[in-house]
């Protein structure tokens, strides 16, 4: 099942593989071409002692020998060029499948395990695919010619030591079972490894400070044990399979002998003969060895293309729409976003986590929407950019359902800043016009002004080519985000999604960047959502969730004098420490956004 999965990947190779299925029958043919002239050197030069005898079968060889190393050396660089090509398609492919799958997938398979099917599994599915069929057709064209020679010097010696393939092969097949499950277990213990060392390394700050050193090393230790005991388990037997082979060939080749000697004392076989003839049979014995040395190969390789099709076979939770969809008005949205009695549950979950929601927001709107944790707030978020499609009800945008938009069309027109600030490791000029692929390096300047971060990314020593990566110390939080709204700015959608885009900074840093952020919102549907509430205050609308419900909508104003549940937020957040500072329920806008 697994080989007829991938082997379509190698659709644009196929002439290079018949190719290279010719130089191993040529190879082949050179190799037995070359026994036959050690018989006839043996038989006409050695054994009488001829030395005029030895030139012309000797000079017949080097050129044999000549001819089969090239093509040799053709075959093996050719099965190397198109084994690497089918790396490459495969890991792509894989590689763009992952980047389709919606955000739960991510939440239920580490991250360093995903890494090591897109390395380590992708090269074990290559060795199946491709180098094992050029290693079956080498050794099954070695076979067949080598087993033709033999037959056609002595028919009925060669069927005598034919009798011990169906050995090989049995011994084969038994070894088979247990490889593939203990390599089953072998590639998941890498992937464990994998992930264990990617989470230290991400969260290197919080092992320090708690001094969870020896616990991490202690994480390791027993995936690298289990990896360990695997490995050591699959070495024990793939080498007791070759010992028995090797000694079956043994006595394959001590029969022959044995049977050659009585052979040539009856006068029915010439010392020639007999060499070549059991060095036929020493060349296709290792063929034979090969092919069953390969079905363990492919059993092994069977383990990582299991894990990749898991992978695979991971429905994308959204699709574009069918094709007999109209395409949407305009190339650029009005910006009007609607929620028609939304309710969704997430995969895997029995619970909704929003109830029948309905809301609007118009363009040049600012709409704050908040709650307590858990109310379902930024799956908004998910469900606007569709990384999901609602259980019920509908997301649209200027009145058409999200459905039955493409989606680089929705997505284009719709900007995030995620709560944690997201950058690439690259410099802070391809950060900045990332969003857009026709950006000069002057529209990057200009973005980064307006975003008020040209200023400090002036004072590096390589400016906008200072390269930075996510979890940088090289700027703060606060600079990182200032970053990232160059960045939306310069993407221009007309729509603009903030979650928390507060958080993690002190009372300073959330000062600085909300000039920015007003700039950013001018003229957009801007829809924030947030737990700090002195955002709220100069908001045009709010909506308050709970529990996945709409409970309140209006201004700042009109909801703290309802006295429901924001009203109640708010008050406890007055009460409480907010990155440095106390809110102060008589100085409610104590941030600004207009």
């Amino acid at each position: 099942m697994a080989f007829r999965r991938f082997w379509p990947l190698t659709k644009g190779d196929r002439r290079w593989l018949i190719l290279i299925f010719l130089c191993a029958v040529l190879a082949a043919i050179a190799e037995t071409i070359t026994v036959l002239l050690f018989a006839k050197l043996t038989d006409t030069a050695l054994q009488t002692g001829s030395v005029s005898a030895f030139w012309k079968p000797a000079g017949q060889w080097v050129v044999v020998a000549v001819i089969g190393a090239v093509v040799g050396y053709l075959g093996n660089s050719l099965a190397a060029w198109v084994a690497e090509r089918f790396v490459m398609r495969l890991r792509a492919r894989v590689f763009s499948h992952l980047q389709t799958l919606p955000p739960h997938f991510y939440q239920r398979n580490r991250r360093g395990d995903l890494v090591e099917r897109l390395t380590g599994d992708v090269e074990a599915i290559e060795a199946l695919v491709v180098s094992g069929i050029v290693g079956a057709a080498s050794a099954v064209f070695g076979t067949l010619f080598y087993a033709a020679a033999a037959l056609w010097l002595r028919w009925d010696l060669a069927l005598a030591t034919f009798v011990m393939v169906p050995l090989f092969w049995f011994t084969t097949t038994r070894f088979a079972g247990p490889l593939r499950a203990v390599s089953r277990r072998g590639r998941a213990a890498d992937g464990a490894i994998t992930a264990v060392v990617e989470e230290t390394l991400v969260n290197v700050v919080m092992t320090q400070a708690y001094n969870r050193q020896q616990e991490e090393e202690t994480r390791l230790l027993d995936k690298a044990r289990i990896r360990l005991r695997t490995a050591v388990k699959a070495v024990r037997l793939t080498e007791f399979y070759e010992q028995l082979v090797e000694v079956l060939e043994t006595l394959c080749v001590l029969a022959i002998i044995g049977l050659g000697a009585w052979e040539i004392s009856a006068g029915r076989m010439t010392l020639g003969q007999l060499l070549a003839f059991a060095a036929f049979i020493g060349y296709l014995y290792p063929p034979i060895r090969s092919l069953g040395q390969l079905g363990l190969t492919a059993t092994a390789a069977t383990a990582g293309a299991e894990r990749l099709l898991e992978i695979l076979d991971a429905e994308p939770a959204v699709t574009d729409p069918a094709a007999s969809v109209p395409a949407p008005p305009r190339n650029r949205a009005l910006g009007e976003v609607e929620a028609c009695q939304v309710t969704f549950h997430y995969p895997g979950s029995s619970e909704p986590v929003l109830r029948d929601l309905s809301f609007t927001a118009s363009p040049g709107e600012l709409l704050v929407i908040t709650g307590p944790s858990g109310a379902g707030k930024s799956t908004l978020a998910a469900l606007l950019l569709r990384f999901y499609d609602p259980d019920t009800g509908s997301v649209r945008l200027d009145g058409v359902s999200v459905d039955r938009l493409p989606l680089t069309y929705l997505r284009r027109n719709i900007t995030l800043l995620p709560q944690d600030t997201l950058v690439l490791h690259d410099t802070i000029e391809e950060n900045i016009g990332c969003g857009r692929t026709d950006v000069s390096h002057r529209d990057v300047v200009e973005a980064a002004k307006a975003a008020d971060a040209h200023g400090f990314i002036g004072t590096l020593p390589e400016g906008y080519a200072t390269v930075i990566s996510p979890g940088t110390s090289r700027l703060s939080g606060g600079q990182l985000q200032r970053i990232a709204i160059a960045r939306a700015m310069l993407r221009d959608a007309p729509v603009l999604l903030l979650d928390e885009p507060t958080t993690g900074l002190d009372r300073m840093a959330a000062q600085r960047i909300l000039a920015p952020l007003r700039r950013l919102a001018e003229g957009r549907t801007t829809i924030v959502i947030t737990h700090d509430l002195a955002l709220a205050a100069s908001a045009d609308r709010i909506l308050v969730l709970d529990e996945g419900r709409l409970v309140e909508s209006g201004t700042h104003t009109q909801l703290l004098g309802r006295r429901g549940l924001y009203a109640t937020l708010f008050e406890r957040r007055a009460q409480q420490p907010h990155n440095g500072t106390v809110y102060s329920p008589a100085r409610p806008s104590g941030i600004h956004w207009r």
